[in-house]
């Protein structure tokens, strides 16, 4: 059968399909046929999860905010001292944990209050508290989405705070303070996917391009004892990196580059370069631009690892073009691409080869493996 053909035929499928999703007589049927009534009721969880999304998240920010998940994780305790903690009257305490616990953030216990399973996962990752904290910026950008899709993107609170996408000069030390905590505190969970994942060992030198405070390079230094490691990013955030990693014991173990990777000349002599969390920060150009240039300062033979979540990950849909397509719109640069996009870009760039890498969890993070040619 021709693409046409099936074509026509799935479009008249979809047709159909709505039309009967959308009638109010079959919604009420399929409540009522005890065959349908199981997928029925998923499909109305589904719709109401859609529309109430925004005040499931305000909750969690609540518990964030007023320390109530730091309390419950030393252990279980009353409402009395929740209130108090919390600063909050009891009644509004009262109703704060009754709406965690239905989104199994707490849960009662006896007279008191506990952490949940999603709220005891929570404060097991520092990074997803960090980006809780994080968010009310994006929520404020947010607030009138066909405003900030009308006007392409950036100007509001988001690209203020990633100053790099909304400026090609030198940033100072307390411009890129925010972002930089924040992109320390949410690596550790990338990193150890992304090491379980790839052999480190192989290579011999390693450059990580945007690096920030050489979170990554910690862990991958604990990996691969021998590496010889490099950073690269702003002169900022290096001297942000030169700190941690001295702290770490790796100053001596790692060169560090300062520069704009959109514009100055990339070092060479690496026989592996690496982007974590980098590539869908850029918009097609410069992206292209930077994977050509990282293919020029690779010697024969030499790879490029690109890590960060990847549009159309099957089983993590909405974290790519949902969450981060509208996260970098407002933030004014980037996208989030497929790994066949990605792909098609690295030919682009001369790169000779490309494979995907297999992650334990690649809703935060994908891999891809690019060669150059001999």
């Amino acid at each position: 059968m021709s693409k046409g053909y099936l074509l026509r035929m799935r479009t008249a499928w979809v047709g159909w399909r709505n039309r009967v999703l959308a009638s109010p007589r079959f919604q009420q049927a399929a409540t009522r046929f005890w065959p349908t009534r199981p997928i029925a009721r998923a499909r109305a969880r589904e719709l109401f999860d859609l529309v109430a999304g925004f005040v499931y998240t305000q909750t969690l920010t609540a518990c964030v905010q007023t320390g109530l998940l730091d309390l419950l994780a030393r252990g279980p305790t009353s409402i009395e001292h929740v209130s108090e903690h919390c600063a909050l009257p009891p009644p509004a305490a009262l109703r704060l944990l009754r709406s965690a616990a239905a989104l199994r953030l707490v849960e009662h216990l006896g007279e008191d209050w506990a952490l949940g399973r999603a709220g005891a996962a929570l404060c097991g990752n520092a990074g997803i508290t960090e980006m809780v904290t994080h968010h009310p910026m994006l929520y404020a950008d947010l607030a009138d989405p066909v405003g900030l899709l009308r006007r392409g993107g950036g100007g509001g609170r988001l690209a203020n705070y990633w100053g790099y996408a909304r400026t090609d000069d030198a940033l100072e030390s307390a411009e890129v303070d925010p972002y930089s905590r924040l992109m320390a505190a949410s690596q550790p969970l990338v990193a150890a996917q992304i090491v379980r994942s790839y052999r480190f060992s192989r290579h011999r030198r390693m450059l990580d391009i945007g690096g920030g405070e050489g979170r990554f390079l910690e862990t991958v230094a604990g990996t691969a004892k021998a590496l010889n490691l490099g950073l690269f990013d702003l002169p900022a955030v290096v001297e942000r990196g030169r700190a941690r990693l001295g702290e770490a014991g790796l100053e001596s173990r790692t060169t560090f580059h300062a520069g704009s990777f959109l514009g100055d000349p990339l070092p060479r002599g690496y026989d592996l370069i690496t982007l974590v969390r980098v590539l869908h920060d850029h918009d097609d150009a410069p992206a292209l631009r930077l994977l050509r240039a990282i293919h020029d300062a690779l010697p024969a033979g030499g790879r490029l690892l690109i890590a960060e979540p990847m549009a159309g990950t099957r089983g993590a849909e909405p974290a790519g073009d949902a969450y981060f397509g509208m996260y970098l719109f407002a933030m004014g640069s980037g996208r989030p691409r497929t790994s066949h996009e990605i792909d098609a870009m690295l030919r682009l760039a001369g790169f000779a080869t490309a494979r995907m890498v297999a992650t334990a969890l690649p809703l935060t993070c994908s891999i891809i493996v690019a060669s150059r040619g001999n």
